[in-house]
């Protein structure tokens, strides 16, 4: 087999926990952002170019296992293992609103429209909340046959995707009847599902599988099998002529998305890779793994080859020495967008350590 290309990463440090959610905002005027789930209670929100950490949620009781911006990165959401997803100021830090629950939050999403917070999660329910009313009770839907998974909005919020964590397949609710429309069929349980940035495709990942359906017709356009199980695929958002894919294996894979190719083989991470995403201008991708570590990977080689690190931890003295860049509020430490330059405190080529 041919050597596969090895890229230098960007390491973000700051978790210390397995990192099992990633999102990416659209391209603001500000740039774009990166913000990331984690067992370890605090959603973190990052330059989405450089990865430099800007700001870390706090509030949260148990592991968060969902994560989402808007689409104008204003706002954060996050879905916990203690029974709420949150609404949060992607600002200031500030928690807008808790949303209970009475069960494990597993998956959040906004609309499109920014004015819909979407829920799911260990109680099969799916529920939409209204954040022009946030204290209103939620609208639910008819539920999930399994346990939530994964959640996401397309036809411009006419519709939710949904899987589930205990059975196979992706599930399409009418949003105007509540109702379940059709199934897309698959052999495991799909743990990662996506809609393309064009509304073109959706990306799933079951076992060893990913797929890719028509986001219209939702009829089966490619099926290709993977070296390994496989936790999360993305498709690149730009050209839609490759994805990535991250499993058990610890690697992120690169492939031709019309042949199914293996193009790049990323390694650096040294846990299961639980999720990936490309960015929105798809000159990156990002991973997160349970080694409690972010890598943001070059879409094309980097001329240095040695290991990026980036980003401050948020869990030690270190904090401290971030130069006047983030301002606490309540013991919410966040940046204003517009300061992200500044706030590594470690220089930009410095080597990842050796893993014991």
């Amino acid at each position: 087999m041919d050597k596969k290309k090895v890229v230098a990463p960007l390491v973000c440090h700051g978790h210390s926990r397995p990192v099992v959610d990633l999102f990416y905002s659209p391209i603001t005027p500000d740039g774009f952002f990166l913000v990331s789930a984690s067992k370890d209670s605090t959603p973190m929100l990052r330059n989405g170019e450089t990865g430099d950490w800007i700001g870390t949620f706090q509030g949260h009781k148990g592991a968060v296992w969902s994560c989402c911006l808007d689409k104008q990165a204003l706002r954060a959401a996050s879905a916990s293992a203690d029974f709420s997803a949150k609404l949060w100021d992607a600002l200031t830090g500030d928690e807008l609103h808790s949303f209970e629950h009475k069960h494990i939050a597993r998956a959040c999403s906004f609309s499109e429209d920014t004015h819909l917070l979407l829920t799911g999660g260990m109680e099969k329910v799916l529920r939409i909340f209204d954040l022009n009313r946030p204290d209103a009770p939620p609208r639910e839907i008819e539920k999930s046959p399994g346990s939530v998974r994964s959640i996401s909005w397309l036809h411009s919020d006419q519709t939710i995707l949904g899987s589930c964590s205990d059975m196979g397949g992706v599930r399409l609710w009418d949003v105007r009847t509540g109702t379940i429309v059709r199934t897309l069929d698959t052999k495991a349980s799909v743990t990662s599902a996506e809609v393309s940035q064009d509304g073109r495709y959706i990306t799933t990942a079951d076992g060893t599988s990913v797929k890719f359906w028509d986001a219209n017709h939702f009829g089966l356009v490619k099926s290709y099998e993977m070296p390994c199980i496989i936790e999360s695929a993305s498709m690149e958002p730009k050209y839609s002529n490759k994805f990535i894919a991250g499993g058990e294996d610890m690697w992120v894979h690169v492939f031709d998305f019309h042949t199914g190719v293996e193009i790049g083989c990323n390694k650096g991470h040294h846990g299961p890779v639980h999720c990936v995403r490309f960015s929105p201008g798809g000159e990156s991708y990002a991973s997160g793994s349970e080694d409690g570590t972010i890598r943001i990977w070059q879409t094309a080689p980097l001329n240095n080859l040695e290991e990026v690190t980036s980003g401050a931890t948020t869990h030690g003295p270190s904090l401290k020495d971030v130069d006047q860049v983030t301002h606490q509020i309540e013991n919410v430490q966040i940046a204003e967008h517009n300061n992200t330059n500044d706030v590594s405190d470690k220089p930009s080529n410095q080597k990842e350590p050796e893993a014991d």
